[in-house]
This record gives structure tokens, C-alpha cells and sequence, in this order.
């Protein structure tokens, strides 16, 4: 009994020590550590103050931050990560912010100058959106969004028509019903679908479908709404398919099985209990979508004819002049001036309706959480 006690008590006082000096090592190296977390983080706030700048002395603080990277790795790890991770992120909000700004301040001019008067009151841009004439050469000058939105709304409609049907459906059949073996395979294959560059698709739709579309129907040489969504649509569908067939598998098997075993079929457990617990994962998936055919720039230049003009009648499909993607594509390397600004106009209601994209996705997500008790 005295062995055993004495044991204990040898243990206890090797852990107080241990203890002990654990304690002193923290208060001997904490200021050294918080010098290095100051120093790592000064000096990468300083090299992107500098490159922002365009200073020619960014270096010397870049290579600061490198030597105070390395010394805190050694020294400081689970510190450093916690400084590097602040950096980072204060360095992302910073960047995407002047981002914003500096779209904002270069269409800023364009929306002075589109100025119309509504009951006595200015309002800024609003010629933009009520006229429907855009020309940069000849006086008087006008930059109307109107064609071009049209386009961008024409497009964005057909290509959801495509994506958003076949997407839920492949996801379902890839989540619900394909063998493991099958599943296996196509789902590495719809992803990497998505990382084909967009300018192959627009060069397929161009060297394909146009001429096909010419011949078959001699529709406006093949350049149409129509064909260009499609192809669009097409170049949506693995995003979708992706995001909702993660939404999709992430619905418990308990919810699933529990529809089967009350007698349901198959079918009615999709349709009644994966479908609308996983809704909000899946109409994310969906914006996802708008929001790439919303943006696709190379498909709409190559395979539309670049023309500020509205289609008659207005739901025309069968011709295709301009989005705002494709009008910012076609026009920037050679507008100057105003018409420039208006081309950072035009990308700041790309902006500005994707946010908004955002936003509903997120207000859905939310709503379906709280309607399903926090499934997804």
C-alpha cells in the first residue's frame, strides 16, 4: 500500500512540474510570440498596401513576411495560423471591396450623363433603362441597357428551361437511383463537364449549330437566342447537376426509409420527402445556374451577332443581337470615354443582379430551414 501511495504521489508532482513549467514557458514566450503574430500580420497588410500602391518598395515588406512566416511556423505554429487566416481574410474583404468601388466609380460618369428628369427630379442612369438606343459614334451619343438586358433576359430564360429540368433530374437519378457502380462514374464525369472553358462551347455553337440553324430554318444565320440558351444552358447543367446531387445525398436515410417502410413507393419518397427536405440546396443549385448563364460572356459573343438591338416582337426567339456580357466583351478594347464608362454600367447591373441571386438563395435557404426544421 505505501509502494502504491508513494507512486501516486511521485506521478502527482512529475505532472505539477510539468505543469509548472508549461506555465513558465507561456509566460516567458508569449510576448516574443505576440511580436511575431504583429509582425506577420504587419507585414502582409503592408505588402498589399504597397502593391495597391504600385510602390516599388513592396518588396521589402513581402520579403519580411516571408521571414516572419517562417520563424512563427518554427516557433509559434497554431499562433501563426490564427494571423495568417486574420491577414488573409481582412486582405479578401479589402480586395473585393475596392473591386466593388472601382466599378462602381468608373460607371458613375455614364449614369451622370444618361440623367433623366421624372416629376422635376433628376435621377441618374435612368435614361439607361427607358430608351432603348445605343450609339457611341454618332452625336447625339446614347447608351441605352435596354437591348442588351433584353438579350441577357432572353438567354438567361431559355438556358434555366434547360438547366434547371435536366439538372434536378440527373441529380435525383445520380442521388436516388443509379447503381453505386454507375454513380461512381458519372458523377466524376458531370464534374468535370463543368471545367470545360466556355469558349469551347461557344466555338462548338459556332461551327455547329449556326451553320445547322442557317441551313435548316435560315434563321438570322444561325445567331439566335434561342440556340445561343441552349448552349448556354448546357454549359449551367453540371453545376446544377452537382450542387443539387449534393443537396440531394444529404437528406437522412432515416427520413427516406421511414417513407418506405409506411409503403411508399420509390417515387413518391422522392418526390414527397428528399425533394422537398433537400429544396433549398437544390434551388441554390438552380441560381447557381441563372448566375453562370447570367455571366457567360465567350458562348453569347461568338455565337450572337453583337448588335444593340431589341427582337420583334419582344419574346422572339429565332434572332439574336447582344447581352451585356457580350456588349462588354465586344466593345472594351476599343470604347473610350463615355462609352467606356457605360460599359462598366452595363457591368454594374450584371453586378447588382447577381447579388440579388445571391441574396434569394440565401433567403430560401433560410426559409426551408426553418419550414423543415434545419434540413437541407
Amino acid at each position: 500500500m505505501t509502494t502504491v501511495t508513494d507512486s501516486v504521489l511521485r506521478s502527482r508532482a512529475a505532472v505539477r512540474r510539468r505543469v509548472e513549467r508549461a506555465r513558465d514557458f507561456v509566460t516567458e514566450t508569449q510576448p516574443e510570440a505576440l511580436a511575431v503574430v504583429g509582425a506577420v500580420i504587419l507585414t502582409i497588410l503592408s505588402a498589399f498596401a504597397g502593391f495597391l500602391l504600385n510602390s516599388s518598395w513592396t518588396a521589402i515588406p513581402l520579403f519580411a513576411s516571408f521571414v516572419a512566416v517562417g520563424y512563427g511556423w518554427i516557433r509559434h505554429q497554431a499562433l501563426l495560423v490564427r494571423a495568417l487566416t486574420f491577414a488573409t481574410t481582412t486582405v479578401t474583404l479589402i480586395t473585393l471591396g475596392l473591386i466593388v468601388v472601382f466599378i462602381f466609380d468608373e460607371a458613375w460618369p455614364a449614369f451622370v450623363y444618361e440623367t433623366a428628369t421624372v416629376l422635376g427630379v433628376e435621377v441618374p442612369g435612368l435614361r439607361m433603362f427607358i430608351e432603348t438606343r445605343w450609339e457611341a459614334v454618332t452625336p447625339p451619343r446614347q447608351f441605352s441597357l435596354v437591348p442588351m438586358i433584353h438579350g441577357t433576359v432572353m438567354v438567361t430564360t431559355i438556358a434555366t428551361l434547360v438547366a434547371a429540368p435536366l439538372g434536378v433530374a440527373a441529380a435525383l437519378f445520380i442521388a436516388e437511383i443509379a447503381p453505386p457502380t454507375v454513380r461512381e462514374v458519372v458523377k466524376p464525369g458531370v464534374e468535370i463537364l463543368a471545367g470545360i472553358p466556355s469558349i469551347v462551347y461557344g466555338f462548338l455553337g459556332f461551327t455547329l449549330i449556326n451553320p445547322w440553324a442557317d441551313r435548316a430554318f435560315g434563321l438570322n444565320g444561325g445567331a439566335t437566342y434561342l440556340f445561343v440558351g441552349i448552349v448556354v444552358g448546357l454549359m449551367a447543367l453540371p453545376t446544377v447537376v452537382s450542387v443539387a446531387e449534393d443537396a440531394l445525398t444529404s437528406v437522412p436515410d432515416s427520413m427516406k426509409n421511414g417513407s418506405l417502410a409506411l409503403g411508399a413507393t420509390d417515387w413518391q419518397s422522392m418526390t414527397s420527402i428528399t425533394l422537398p427536405a433537400a429544396f433549398s440546396g437544390v434551388s441554390a443549385a438552380v441560381l447557381l445556374g441563372i448566375g453562370r448563364a447570367i455571366g457567360e460572356t465567350m458562348a453569347a459573343t461568338v455565337m450572337l451577332r453583337g448588335v444593340a438591338q431589341i427582337s420583334d416582337p419582344l419574346w422572339n426567339v429565332f434572332y439574336g443581337y447582344d447581352t451585356l456580357t457580350s456588349l462588354i466583351t465586344g466593345r472594351y478594347g476599343t470604347a473610350t470615354g463615355t462609352q467606356e464608362q457605360a460599359l462598366f454600367a452595363a457591368g454594374v447591373v450584371l453586378f447588382v443582379t447577381v447579388m440579388f441571386l445571391s441574396i434569394g438563395s440565401q433567403w430560401i435557404e433560410a426559409r426551408m430551414e426553418s419550414n423543415l426544421g434545419g434540413h437541407r
